[in-house]
């Protein structure tokens, strides 16, 4: 099983698009740290209070000239001025300009790290399909449900390993640009009971990116799923992506029915869980779990089940 996995790991890393993936996404995690960077102002006299209360004045401006803004938009602003007012208070310097603001900066990335375990986990059935080497691999002694699962834990470790990859060049770039002070600061966010919470950003950092890694998890073991159901590569990578931006984007739409607790994008971003604030009511982190597992054994018995019983003789 080891010799198949690590036969696996070197189709994945002999390949200069794989290289280029990665490079591509160091790219991006230093042009978003640079760009947030220099758009920020900076501090006089590196007092972060004086600028905390402009922002409070800024931030309250449309409330006190009574402009007609959305109520959500009213809620959000009340809510940025409690947390501003509570810093003050309690002493507590925003967590942006510090070495893990920085690594919560650029965690919408991760986007950008499963589109590329996409084209990858799409790639990993199929190629062998389209490129006719599928016939060359059944021949071995292995029986075909470990060439499958060989496949799909280096499409794992892959993934994994591209998140690391993101987790460890912010860290190490937003260091080199902010500092590396400030590791112990904490974070502060509002619920949806308007609650303040202030935690250790540390811990809050490594929970979002391992909810942001199941999430990946997910996505990926869907797109190795239509990998083996299809037997085109453009077509698995297709169906995936249009999954991954279409699923993701009803969301909102459908947040306001019952059942839509029940559908997978709605549950597979954990993070909604570090803020309590679940996307429909009476979601739980448990429930979530749940569902996740349930769409995880589907997906994966269908790969199984697909690629057992497939003729390769065509």
């Amino acid at each position: 099983m080891l010799n198949l996995i690590q036969n696996e790991n070197m189709k994945i890393y002999r390949r200069l698009r794989t290289w280029m993936l990665i490079l591509l996404l160091i790219a991006l995690t230093s042009t978003m740290l640079i760009i947030i960077h220099n758009e920020r102002p900076a501090l006089k006299d590196g007092n972060w209070k004086t600028e905390v209360q402009q922002q409070i004045v800024i931030v309250k401006k449309p409330l006190e000239e009574k402009i007609e803004i959305p109520e959500d938009m009213k809620v959000e602003i009340m809510d940025t001025v409690k947390e501003n007012e509570y810093r003050l208070t309690n002493n507590v310097p925003p967590s942006d300009r510090s070495v893990w603001g920085g690594v919560l900066n650029v965690v919408n990335l991760v986007i950008i790290v499963t589109i590329f375990t996409v084209v990858i986990a799409a790639d990993s059935v199929a190629g062998e399909f389209g490129g006719g080497t599928i016939k060359l691999l059944l021949i071995r002694p292995a029986s075909r449900s470990k060439i499958l699962l060989s496949k799909y834990i280096s499409i794992l470790i892959f993934s994994v390993f591209l998140l690391g990859v993101l987790f460890g060049s912010a860290f190490l770039l937003s260091g080199i640009i902010e500092g590396f002070k400030d590791i112990g600061i904490s974070y502060i966010y509002t619920d949806n009971e308007h609650v303040i919470h202030q935690v250790n950003i540390v811990g809050h950092v490594l929970s979002t990116y391992g909810y942001k890694c199941v999430d990946l998890i997910m996505i990926v073991t869907m797109a190795f799923m239509l990998s083996t159901v299809f037997r085109s590569s453009s077509l698995a990578i297709g169906i995936s992506l249009g999954f991954l931006f279409v699923g993701t984007g009803v969301v909102k739409l459908i947040s306001r029915y019952s059942w839509s607790k029940y559908y997978l994008f709605t549950n597979t971003d954990l993070t909604q869980y570090l803020t309590n604030s679940p996307r429909v009511e009476g979601m739980t982190l448990l429930f979530s779990i749940a569902v996740l597992c349930a769409y995880f054994l589907l997906f994966n018995i269908l790969s199984w089940t697909i690629f057992k019983k497939r003729d390769i003789a065509a």
